[in-house]
């Protein structure tokens, strides 16, 4: 069998060492040139989720107030020397009205839980009497506003007797629908 020869004698199969060396570096350097594979790009972030914030739901109306369900809360009542209260509102939450006997000059205070920078109307509702008061805005920054009454006015008697509950309608403030329970009746008749 013959072997084939290049011009130089040497067998192509068979190239020198150092042939082979710079082969092989070329090969290297050839690898090394190659861009390295691009990275996967990130997704974009998701877009944030779409809030939707619907108007509050209109209060439902009553053909008659005494139809209307009553508040939740429960009354609560507290003496001091100079005057006392009776506090009506949820447990854990602040009062949501309240009435204070004003010893000193025998008046009774009815507090609403709100906020209002000018004078407002406040309707009183029982079952033999409906007056529309008043109530001023709390001075001090605080979230109430109120009406005095004198403790010898028949509005108050109405409120401790209506029909088991009295309404407090308060421009731009929820109604409430209270049960008149004996705290109305004490506050009352700690400033007579």
């Amino acid at each position: 069998m013959s072997t084939i020869q290049n011009s130089s004698g040497q067998n192509p199969g068979h190239r020198h060492p150092a042939i082979r060396a710079i082969t092989l570096l070329a090969c290297l350097g050839l690898a090394c040139c190659t861009p390295p594979a691009p990275q996967p790009t990130p997704p974009p972030p998701a877009p944030p989720p779409v809030t939707v914030t619907l108007p509050p739901s209109p209060a439902p109306e009553y053909d008659n107030w005494l139809d209307a369900p009553a508040s939740a809360g429960n009354w609560t009542y507290r003496d001091g020397v100079s005057s006392s209260f009776a506090l009506f509102g949820v447990s854990g939450e602040g009062a949501r009205f309240g009435m204070e006997c004003r010893k000193a000059d025998r008046t009774v205070r009815l507090v609403r839980a709100g906020s209002s920078s000018n004078a407002v109307p406040m309707n009183i509702r029982t079952e033999t009497a409906q007056r529309t008061l008043t109530a001023q805005p709390s001075p001090g920054g605080q979230a109430t506003v109120f009406v005095d009454l004198p403790a010898s006015d028949r509005l108050l008697d109405a409120m401790a007797f209506s029909r088991g509950r009295f309404a407090v309608e308060t421009s731009g403030l929820e109604p409430l629908y209270i049960p008149a329970w004996a705290e109305v009746t004490r506050v009352i008749e700690d400033c007579r």
